[in-house]
């Protein structure tokens, strides 16, 4: 018997993974956002057909939704299926870790050319914890108003249920690694 919370919950996690909405994936997966909403709630236990358009909406085998996730205890993400987001100013992220439904971590390396400033992030909910490793470059770390310059082999630990904000102040690019623990998604800061 499938499990629809456990479903829903690996949609909303590829989808999220690969910085879709709802409306971006329903639309790719010429389904509704309603349907989609639904499916991710678990609320509503969709045709095959329905999942076979959401994994090819987000480029993934139709196994891959329906498996159960004790099914493989090992999960790998090879160099190559790795999700690659660039934004606006040249700044680049590359989600490394695979998805684990229920599991909200994540492991990012992110690349901030020089002098760009890749904005505020609102908080995440209480609980919710990021920890950032900087490999080379200056990044330029604002939490809660307190502003941290740090260089290569620097690294800090901050509570994320508060507005954080990257850049790269320097002439270099900076190249730096987030492994953050969140309790809930958030957008980024108007």
């Amino acid at each position: 018997m499938l499990d629809l919370l456990a479903l829903g919950g690996r949609v909303e996690a590829l989808r999220r993974e690969r910085g879709l909405t709802l409306a971006r994936l329903a639309e790719a997966a010429e389904v509704s956002v309603s349907m989609l909403s639904s499916v991710e709630r678990g609320l509503k236990a969709p045709t095959v057909t329905v999942l076979a358009r959401i994994a090819d909406g987000l480029g993934v085998p139709l196994p891959a939704l329906v498996a159960r996730p004790e099914d493989g205890r090992v999960l790998v993400r090879r160099a190559a299926d790795q999700d690659t987001v660039e934004e606006p100013g040249g700044w680049r992220r590359t989600i490394l870790t695979p998805v684990v439904p229920g599991v909200n971590f994540e492991w990012i390396r992110s690349t901030l050319p020089p002098g760009c400033d890749a904005g505020a992030f609102p908080a995440y909910a209480p609980g919710s914890h990021e920890f950032v490793a900087v490999a080379s470059g200056t990044l330029r770390l604002t939490v809660a108003g307190q502003v941290l310059d740090l260089g290569p082999g620097d690294s800090v630990y901050f509570a994320a249920d508060a507005v954080h904000a990257y850049a790269n102040p320097g002439a270099e690019p900076c190249v730096y690694h987030v492994a953050a623990l969140i309790m809930r998604s958030r957008g980024r800061a108007p």
